[in-house]
């Protein structure tokens, strides 16, 4: 069953036995794979579709080394350009936010998540609500595709900044008090030092971008 249809990849939901012939594990899974893309040649594609495929995955795992609650992966097929990882059945933060209000507990959560990211040198890359999960009181991190590893003062800061604009659109009457409660989740996990440095490099990012506009 299709899950959701994106430029760059294709989410489908399947059982688990019916993928690996299994029957003593019925559960749900997901698989990933990446949309073939007519205008590349085939060998091109092939090479950009099997790279985005083996970092996406690498770099998921590496976050639930580093302590992220993220999928559990089950098989990374090189050959279909996918990734076969677990279903996390739950609610997403999008819709948790908008239901709950302000939710103090789960900000802080999500803000320890993402300087663990950052300390193991984890970019997420679309860090909105939308992409996290919570299910049994624990926030997910999903689709990691736009991630990298980097251990750059600029990446991170461009990281929490879109995250704070996600905030603000998505949810405009908790963002800021939200984004503080976030940043407070941040600062336990990376230190007080290296939080007002990517608070300062957020500043940095914001004036670049209204002198862009003016121009």
């Amino acid at each position: 069953m299709i899950l959701k249809k994106g430029a760059e990849a294709d989410l489908y939901l399947e059982d688990f036995k019916d993928v690996f012939g299994f029957d003593f594990y019925n559960e749900k899974i997901v698989i990933k794979k990446r949309v073939k893309k007519n205008y590349r040649i085939n060998e091109i594609d092939d090479m950009i579709r099997g790279f985005r495929t083996v970092k996406e995955a690498k770099i998921i795992n590496k976050a639930k080394i580093s302590g992220v609650y993220s999928p559990a992966l089950y098989l990374v097929d090189l050959k279909e350009k996918s990734i076969v990882m677990e279903y996390i059945n739950g609610i997403r933060l999008k819709e948790h936010f908008s239901s709950k209000g302000l939710d103090k507990k789960i900000g802080f959560q999500i803000g320890k998540s993402v300087g663990s990211m950052h300390k193991a040198g984890i970019i997420h890359g679309d860090l909105t609500t939308s992409n996290m999960i919570l299910s049994d009181g624990k926030v997910y991190f999903i689709d990691f595709g736009l991630s990298e590893e980097s251990e750059e003062i600029e990446k991170q800061g461009i990281d929490v900044h879109l995250l704070r604009q996600a905030l603000e659109s998505t949810h405009f009457d908790i963002s800021e008090e939200l984004f503080k409660i976030i940043i407070e989740g941040y600062s336990d996990v990376v230190g007080n030092k290296k939080k007002d440095e990517i608070l300062q490099r957020i500043e940095q990012i914001e004036k670049r971008g209204r002198y862009r506009k003016r121009d």
